[in-house]
C-alpha cells in the first residue's frame, strides 16, 4: 500500500508575549515596531548585571485559570494553557469527536525553573518538609503538554521536546510530521517559557550573553547592529492549532497558512558558539526548502533567529547567502527578538507564529534598533519600519545551545 503524506494547514494561534496577551495585539505591536523590553519586575534584579528582561505584562493565572491549577503549576505551564486555549478557540476545530486523534508537543527550554529555584531555597532554609508538594509535576518540562492535554481532553500523542532555543520551532515541526504520516489528525504544538527568575538571568549574565544597556531597555535588543551586545532575556508562549489540510478545508476552518518544509540539524561543535560559517544552519534552511518543494527564488519573507549576540547574527547571515544565493540579498529579513527579547525555548514558536501572520497578512515587521548596520551583517533587515509586502513563502530559523537548529517553512494554501 503506497504512502500518501498528509498536508498541514495551520488553523489557529494563541500567544502571551512581552508585547502583548494575545495574537491580535502582539502582531499589531510587531508591526508598529513597539518594545516590550523593560526593567525586571518579577524579582530583585538589583545584583545582576542585566536588570531588564521581555516580561509577559498583566498576567494574573489564577483569573486566567482558576486558584486550583494556578497554585499547582509553574508560570510556563500557566501561559502555555492559556496560549493553548486561545489558539484552539481561534481554530473553532471540535476535538472531542477526534480526541484520540489529537497530539500535543509543546517545548520548552527549562521548564518549571521558577519552582525548582523555590524548592532549592525552601529546602535550605527549612527542610524539605518546606518544599512544595507540587514541585515534583510542576518543575517537568512535559506537564505543560500534559495539562493542555488534561484541559482540552487531546488523548493523542503527548509528549515535551527540549533543544534549548530551537525547542518552540522543533515542537511544531515534529506535531506537523504526527500529523504528516498519520499519527494524528491535528496537533495542538508550540513553545513556553516562564525562566525569568534570579538563577535564570544570573546564569546568563555570568557567561557574558546579555545586554547590559539597562539604562535603556527599549533599545538594549539590536540585532544585526554594530553594537549590539548581547540578546534580552525574555518569556511567553506560543501555541498553534496544527490539521490535516483535508480535515481543515472539510470543516470550513479559516486557513491561515499551509506547513510545507521542516529542516532540523546539528552543528556538532561548540556547546553554546554557533559555527562560525553557518553551515549547519544552511543545511536546515536546505533541508526545509527541498521538503516544501520550493527554490530559493520563492522565499518573500524570513523571521530570523537574530538573538542580537555578536556571533550569531553574523553566522546566521552567513547562513542565508549560502542557501539563498543571489536572492539572498532581495528577500526582506527582520527579528522581531528586537522588540520581544529572547523567549528562548519559546521563542521559535512565537516567531512561527510572527511568520505566518506576515504570510497572512503582506506585511514584514521591523527590526527595531538597527541604527548602525555591522557591515558582516548586509541583507535586507527591514531596519526600524516594517512594510507591506507581497509574500507566498515565509521561513522562520530557531538555533540553539547545543548546535541545535530548526527551520520552518510556512506557505499560502493553493
Amino acid at each position: 500500500m503506497s504512502y500518501v503524506p498528509r498536508r498541514v494547514a495551520v488553523t489557529g494561534m494563541g500567544c502571551l508575549s512581552p508585547v502583548g496577551n494575545d495574537v491580535a495585539s502582539s502582531w499589531d505591536a510587531l508591526k508598529a515596531g513597539r518594545s516590550g523590553i523593560a526593567p525586571i519586575t518579577l524579582f530583585d534584579a538589583a545584583n545582576l548585571s542585566t536588570r531588564i528582561a521581555g516580561e509577559v505584562k498583566g498576567f494574573d493565572p489564577v483569573a486566567a485559570l482558576g486558584h486550583k491549577d494556578a497554585r499547582r503549576t509553574s508560570r510556563a505551564i500557566q501561559l502555555a494553557m492559556v496560549a493553548a486555549r486561545e489558539a484552539v478557540a481561534d481554530s473553532g476545530i471540535d476535538i472531542g469527536p477526534i480526541a484520540e486523534e489529537v497530539a500535543v508537543i509543546i517545548a520548552s527550554g527549562v521548564g518549571g525553573l521558577d519552582v525548582l529555584e523555590r524548592a532549592v531555597l525552601a529546602n535550605d532554609r527549612g527542610g524539605f518538609k518546606r518544599v512544595s508538594a507540587f514541585t515534583a509535576t510542576a518543575m517537568l518540562v512535559d506537564m505543560p503538554a500534559g495539562m493542555i492535554a488534561t484541559d482540552t481532553g487531546a488523548r493523542g500523542p503527548n509528549f515535551a521536546i527540549v533543544s534549548a532555543c530551537a525547542s518552540g520551532a522543533h515542537a511544531i515541526g515534529e506535531a506537523a510530521e504526527q500529523i504528516r504520516r498519520g499519527d494524528a489528525l491535528a496537533a495542538i504544538a508550540g513553545g513556553t517559557e516562564g525562566a525569568l527568575t534570579s538563577v535564570g538571568v544570573a546564569s546568563f549574565c555570568i557567561i557574558g550573553a546579555l545586554s547590559r544597556r539597562n539604562d535603556e531597555p527599549e533599545r538594549a535588543s539590536r540585532p544585526f547592529d554594530r553594537d549590539r551586545d548581547g540578546f534580552v532575556p525574555a518569556e511567553g508562549a506560543a501555541v498553534m492549532v496544527l490539521e490535516d489540510l483535508d480535515l481543515a478545508r472539510a470543516r470550513g476552518a479559516r486557513i491561515y497558512a499551509e506547513l510545507v518544509g521542516y529542516g532540523a540539524t546539528a552543528d556538532a561543535g561548540h556547546v553554546t558558539q554557533p559555527e562560525a560559517t553557518g553551515t549547519g544552519a544552511r543545511r536546515c534552511i536546505e533541508r526545509a526548502l527541498a521538503r516544501a518543494g520550493c527554490n530559493a527564488g520563492d522565499v518573500g519573507y524570513v523571521n530570523a533567529h537574530g538573538t542580537g549576540t555578536p556571533l550569531n547574527d553574523v553566522a546566521e547571515t552567513r547562513a542565508w547567502h549560502a542557501a539563498l544565493g543571489t536572492h539572498a540579498g532581495s528577500v526582506p529579513v527582520s527579528s522581531t527578538k528586537s522588540m520581544t527579547g529572547h523567549l528562548m525555548g519559546a521563542s521559535g514558536a512565537l516567531e512561527a507564529v510572527v511568520a505566518v501572520m506576515a504570510l497572512y497578512d503582506g506585511f514584514a515587521p521591523p527590526t527595531i534598533n538597527l541604527d548602525t548596520p555591522d557591515p558582516e551583517c548586509d541583507l535586507d533587515y527591514v531596519p526600524n519600519v516594517g512594510r507591506s509586502i507581497p509574500v507566498d513563502l515565509a521561513l522562520t530559523t530557531s538555533f540553539g545551545f547545543g548546535g541545535h537548529n530548526a527551520c520552518l517553512a510556512f506557505a499560502t494554501p493553493d
